[in-house]
């Protein structure tokens, strides 16, 4: 996206064109225009620089990639085998349920509030201290679960825990991001959650399998291991993805930081210099020399730009690798800067895509507290009897079930989405993206019925485990959306907006968590099922008003979208 368009006052935030060169939203350079081989816009436009991640090699990406998706199965999997050890933990040591029920509460908000003192810190000092930091939490999180005997022990293990899982919830979404053009995320998102599904649905049954085997301590020691094996390999291997895009291509800056000028008078300065360039073409006829004055700073600044990104060399090896990649504009150590970041940040509750987002996602995560509990604590009694084993490996038809949703909601919605902006004049708006919602506006609340009321009367397990497959098509297809279309409404703030969805998300995990098992033994499973079907039903239907008005909304916020961008303005 062209930074100069964010003060135009019919700039619309994600709205672009991706087949029209002519459409100035999809501008960056007065260069031709730089398309994939299919005639799609490529966006954001790539600099012509070897650093510039979105020219980086097959082979660079795709480790990138694979590591990003690793870092958040890992820490989806060690945020969820806790309950492998409850039943050992109760038996030996006397903690109880409910107060292991307050840790994965502390779990939840640790993991949302965690992400919004990471966020500021990405822009100013790189992408990859995250990860590390987060991956050290986790090590000694998983640490400290191992030795656990006592109440306070499987409490505030979950503080760190909750820290690790953190980057996984915003910082992952803004890496692939930064590597990947913009038609292509749905696609790479759809790897995303499909890691967080193996971490979440998988990660219980294996420590469960690791419990039975090797105690209940081990569930704890292999998390630790294997975080800290994936610490060395993330220092010596991840490369850092950040890059001053802005220094390559001509923006105009509304003095944002040094409040010099105000956004509305920037606006002014935009529009007086569309009208000199509309006035200077009204007289190009007459004399060609006024078109040529008015556009030539413009020129001359790509012409610089572009001779300084071709002779750039590539990166050594060890400024690649670096720990830490100070922001160009990083002043000191940064710190005021990462204060009114962090201040600023919160503003992002204002953007009604990441309520529409948080909500729809941060149901899903609360819907899995429900089935989870369920299974624990209904299925091992008659007349079902299931062994541990078994109701763990109950999670598996969940898995299958978000598969098939990840695929309909990356590969399928990617489809869906070119063909409708071609329909559409080339022009892409993010609200195609939600089309394919209204799928799972049938299917989601019927799995929830099936699982809930089937498990109370007794149904058959075909039914059980339909219901838990349709549930994760749900998880899977309503997630990699709310995502995508959050992404695609704001392109330029996708670490903000993502740390906005993960607050929402896990605060309303949380306080599921801590109502749940009170629920389901006041209203019975049954009825409890039936208000959650109805609840999900209710909450995917907002799609129809998002549809209808969301572009209005988009266009509502354009200055506070463009106050964020600037904020991270050269480093995303």
């Amino acid at each position: 996206m062209n930074a100069s368009n964010y003060f135009d006052e019919d700039y619309i935030p994600g709205t672009i064109n991706v087949l029209n060169a002519n459409d100035d939203s999809s501008i960056t350079t007065t260069k031709p225009i730089k398309r994939s081989k299919n005639g799609i816009i490529l966006l954001p436009q790539p600099s012509d620089s070897p650093n510039d991640p979105l020219n980086w090699s097959f082979l660079r990406k795709a480790w990138h990639f694979a590591l990003v998706s690793f870092f958040t199965g890992l820490t989806a999997a060690i945020s969820n085998d806790a309950g492998a050890a409850q039943d050992s933990l109760n038996k030996i040591y006397g903690i109880s349920y409910d107060a292991m029920n307050t840790g994965a509460g502390v779990l939840f908000i640790f993991i949302g509030w965690s992400c919004i003192f990471l966020a500021p810190a990405s822009s100013l000092y790189g992408r990859k201290i995250s990860y590390l930091v987060c991956l050290l939490c986790g090590c000694c999180g998983s640490i400290w679960f191992a030795v656990a005997n006592k109440t306070s022990d499987t409490i505030y293990s979950q503080i760190f825990v909750g820290i690790s899982e953190s980057a996984a919830e915003a910082q992952a979404q803004q890496s692939l991001s930064d590597i990947f053009f913009q038609h292509q995320l749905g696609s790479v998102l759809t790897v995303y959650i499909l890691a967080t599904s193996v971490g979440s649905f998988l990660g219980p049954l294996i420590a469960h399998l690791i419990s039975q085997s090797q105690t209940f301590r081990w569930v704890g020691w292999w998390g630790a291991i294997i975080t800290g094996i994936s610490l060395i390999i993330f220092i010596f291997t991840c490369e850092e993805t950040v890059f001053d895009r802005s220094s390559y291509f001509p923006v105009y800056d509304s003095n944002l930081n040094d409040d010099k000028q105000s956004l509305d008078q920037q606006q002014n300065i935009d529009q007086d210099i569309d009208l000199e360039k509309k006035d200077s073409n009204k007289d190009a006829n007459d004399n060609p020399q006024n078109l040529i004055t008015v556009t030539s700073k413009i020129e001359n600044n790509n012409n610089i730009n572009n001779e300084k990104a071709e002779s750039e060399p590539l990166w050594p090896i060890h400024k690649r690798l670096a720990i830490i990649t100070p922001s160009p504009y990083l002043e000191g150590y940064g710190f005021k800067q990462y204060l009114q970041r962090f201040i600023v940040y919160f503003k992002v509750f204002t953007l009604p895509a990441v309520w529409i987002s948080g909500i729809l996602w941060g149901l899903q995560d609360a819907y899995m507290t429900f089935f989870l509990t369920t299974q624990d604590t209904f299925f091992p009694e008659d007349p079902w009897n299931y062994s541990e084993t078994g109701v763990a490996i109950m999670n598996v038809a969940t898995l299958v079930g978000a598969v098939f949703g990840c695929f309909m909601s990356g590969v399928l919605s990617d489809k869906h989405v070119l063909w409708l902006a071609k329909r559409n004049n080339g022009i892409l708006e993010p609200e195609f993206r939600l089309w394919l919602l209204f799928i799972t506006l049938i299917v989601s609340p019927v799995g929830l019925l099936l699982f809930g009321i089937g498990a109370e009367k007794s149904w058959s397990p075909y039914a059980i485990y339909i219901g838990l497959g349709c549930i994760g098509f749900g998880w899977g297809l309503i997630g990699d959306t709310a995502m995508s279309y959050l992404m695609d409404a704001y392109p330029d703030i996708v670490i903000q907006g993502m740390v906005g969805v993960s607050i929402i998300n896990n605060t309303l995990a949380c306080i599921f968590t801590f109502v749940c098992s009170l629920w389901l033994d006041s209203a019975g499973t049954a009825n409890t099922y039936i208000a959650l079907a109805v609840i999900d039903f209710v909450s995917i239907a907002f799609i129809i008003p998002t549809l209808l008005w969301g572009k209005t909304w988009r266009k509502r916020t354009r200055k506070l979208y463009a106050q964020l961008v600037e904020l991270t303005q050269g480093m995303g």
